[in-house]
């Protein structure tokens, strides 16, 4: 049995999400169509707007409605201190925690010559335009092979700067026990070791 057109279309739009397979997909559309046609409006007119109105901070790129971003904007927060991420859940993580009163800088990725991803394309031209008015750079991007090459790129671009540079610590997560933390983790943790 074939969809009429529609329905393909709307299944085949489900598709874009990450882990959504045409089977997902069907069921969503089937649930949607059957039993939330008002859900199903309402899902349509948010994406049509964030998809219009929602673009990206000229200073740190993060998501914005606005020319900056709410964290730009506030004129509170530490605008000499610039912690760099990969993506936009990674300043929500950040920010939940309280303890951040600085500014970001969102990659919306990592380094990847493989994947055709440059300099250009995480925005590092844009970083480098605002050194002059950083003090401090803390590198938040992840531990993978992509993560780690974009902080040395980083600590490259700004080395022979004034700028302090530090990384996020890593290893054993509070509360944790030792048994049940990898052995890369629990390596990263001994190698990242201060003095009490």
């Amino acid at each position: 049995m074939k969809h009429s057109p529609l329905v393909q279309r709307l299944i085949e739009g489900f598709t874009v999400l990450p882990g959504v397979g045409p089977r997902s997909a069907q069921r969503m559309t089937y649930w949607l169509l059957e039993r939330n046609r008002e859900g199903g409006g309402r899902l349509a007119a948010a994406l049509e707007a964030a998809m219009q109105g929602v673009k990206h901070c000229s200073c740190c790129r993060n998501f914005a409605e606005d020319e900056l971003c709410p964290v730009c904007a506030d004129q509170r927060r530490d605008q000499s201190q610039v912690c760099i991420v990969a993506s936009p859940a990674d300043v929500l993580a950040i920010e939940q925690s309280g303890e951040y009163k600085g500014r970001y800088f969102v990659l919306m990725g990592h380094l990847s010559p493989i994947d055709g991803i440059g300099p250009e394309e995480i925005g590092l031209n844009l970083l480098e335009r605002q050194l002059d008015a950083i003090s401090e750079l803390i590198l938040a991007t992840g531990t993978t092979v992509e993560g780690e090459a974009t902080a040395h790129y980083i600590q490259e671009m700004v080395r022979g700067t004034n700028i302090t540079i530090s990384r996020i610590a890593q290893g054993v997560p509070m509360g944790g026990d030792l048994e049940y933390v990898d052995g890369a983790t629990l390596a990263q943790a001994l190698k990242s070791r201060r003095s009490l």
